[in-house]
């Protein structure tokens, strides 16, 4: 059915056309916009469904270019500890999840952020025994780089000094005892991953319809996401997708990463870099090439300011980097990697240096810290920068402390980047960070937390309100090779858009965002949220 969405401030990022009143819309894409009369008066038959939107504000449709729709997932089912902003709400919140387990059943969850905490720093191992002593305990740090455990934990995974620990993983020891302190850090998670009992398909399943219906009340359109380890690997991910998106119609574009331990299984299913249809991809493979700020394992290349014997962690060696590109490239596939030091940054452009494009473009996610060379070369057609604005809030004063303020003037430089003509798109590495896109907006043109009465954090990286929405809507697109199908309201394109209750173009001051609700988010031309 045809139907014409009018009365309403439709921002298309095309140029052509860049203020319509109204746009057509036929077999989920766009055929016309312009005036509202026009419109009705050219393409309004009986059959037409005319959708008056009351003068709100509509932009392209806001897309999420890097997330873990899994984790948020997770929050479903476990123990949400985002926002917690002491250790003693941290413990409480512990001790009533353990008093509602049975014995010996694992306590899990994640998202806590001792950066928040008024009262101290990370529970001790002593402390996390005292209020679950009958569960083994793995809570996830905000960042997903840490973790901490409790010795009943410790005991569930036959943990020994002596033992083996993955390769960029550790177990934080006391440094007088030598024994477990509770926090682990990257790849040591490993550990006791392979011994918490994995989700039912039905709870997966079930926690994951959840989180597709929570990212389109938040306005999302589309999300790129990565999953895999989360879900049981690539048949089981890509078949929950399959069942949400493609069977029951539940609407959200996803685009999916896929972590570089699959690259045998991509291989066997025949999958490749745009597998899949308009509504469920196959995207890059995911590569972790160093840790974060937060625990300090971020790679650089000088050491931290505040820890001067500490230059951070690769997460792997350059030959192991180099033999996963190459794995990739036999299957034409681009690649994706989290990398946030300049150190990690410098070498995962060397491996790419040493092999041709591929036709999907390749993706540095966060690239946090800059030095002047390296921008030049991602400022290529092939490359993508994945940024997420909201990093600013949380981390800036104390990433000051880490890099000292000569490096932090090319840190979180997002305006730097776009001024180079580096492709960047815009995510919340949620549940890093929150999946609301308007918050992200927000840190973009701010660079500070709401409420802050400064200029931001390095003020000469502030982005305009248009750059900003451009990262959450029109350069996303090109990350996935998607420009002619998504990213504005133009002819031809789909019919992706999200509806706010305030005009941010004409906003008096940034913070208004902060009262603007998504209205509607419209996918194909259909309503899939409604607020």
């Amino acid at each position: 059915m045809r139907k014409i969405y009018t009365n309403a401030n439709f921002y298309t990022f095309d140029p052509s056309k860049p203020l319509v009143q109204a746009v057509v819309i036929e077999h989920g894409r766009f055929i016309d916009m312009g005036h509202e009369s026009e419109m009705l008066l050219h393409w309004k038959n009986p059959s037409t469904n005319v959708i008056n939107l009351n003068g709100l504000t509509v932009t392209p449709g806001l897309v999420d270019s890097h997330l873990h729709l899994s984790l948020i997932a997770n929050q479903f089912m476990n123990l949400d500890l985002i926002g917690v902003s002491s250790k003693k709400e941290m413990l409480t919140r512990i001790q009533e999840r353990a008093s509602k387990l049975t014995p010996n059943e694992w306590l899990l969850g994640g998202g806590w952020d001792e950066n928040l905490f008024t009262d101290g720093f990370i529970p001790s191992i002593e402390e996390l025994d005292t209020v679950a002593p009958g569960n083994p305990l793995f809570l996830t740090r905000i960042c997903t780089h840490a973790a901490i455990v409790n010795t009943k934990a410790l005991e569930r995974c036959h943990y020994h000094p002596t033992m083996s620990i993955p390769e960029g993983g550790t177990i934080v020891l006391h440094e007088q005892t030598k024994k477990p302190t509770g926090l682990i850090l990257e790849s040591a998670s490993e550990i006791f991953q392979q011994h918490i009992p994995e989700k039912s398909y039905e709870e997966l399943l079930n926690a994951m319809r959840e989180a597709v219906h929570f990212a389109m009340k938040k306005g999302l359109t589309s999300v790129h996401t990565n999953d895999p380890l989360f879900l049981g690997g690539l048949e089981q991910t890509y078949r929950i997708y399959d069942t949400l998106l493609n069977h029951e119609k539940l609407g959200l574009r996803t685009n999916l990463l896929i972590n570089h331990d699959f690259i045998d299984d991509l291989r066997d299913a025949r999958m490749y870099a745009g597998y899949g249809n308009d509504t469920l991809t196959i995207g890059a493979i995911k590569i972790f090439a160093d840790g974060a700020f937060g625990r300090r394992t971020a790679l650089l290349s000088e050491p931290y300011s505040d820890d001067p014997e500490n230059f951070g962690e690769a997460m792997l060696d350059q030959a192991t980097l180099t033999d996963i590109v190459r794995k990739a490239r036999e299957l034409s596939m681009p690649i994706a990697v989290h990398t946030i030091g300049d150190q990690a940054l410098e070498n995962v452009l060397d491996v790419l240096d040493l092999f041709p494009a591929v036709s999907h473009r390749d993706r540095i996610i966060h690239a946090q810290l800059l030095r002047k060379e390296l921008i030049k070369r991602l400022a290529i057609p092939s490359r993508v920068v994945d940024i997420q604005p909201r990093f600013v809030v949380s981390d800036f004063p104390w990433i000051i402390e880490r890099l000292g303020d000569d490096r932090a003037e090319l840190a979180y430089a997002w305006k730097t980047l776009m001024n180079n003509g580096v492709i960047c798109t815009g995510g919340s590495d949620s549940p890093v960070e929150p999946i609301d896109p308007l918050l992200g907006i927000h840190a973009a043109v701010t660079r500070k937390t709401p409420g802050d009465h400064h200029a931001g954090w390095n003020p000469k990286e502030v982005l305009s309100i248009h750059e900003a929405f451009r990262l959450f809507t029109e350069l996303t697109a090109y990350a996935t090779n998607e420009e002619i199908l998504k990213g504005t309201i133009s002819r031809g394109k789909l019919a992706d858009m999200t509806v706010l209750s305030n005009n941010p173009f004409t906003m008096q001051h940034p913070d208004e965002l902060l009262d603007t609700e998504i209205e509607m988010t419209i996918i194909g031309g259909e309503i899939h949220y409604h607020k």
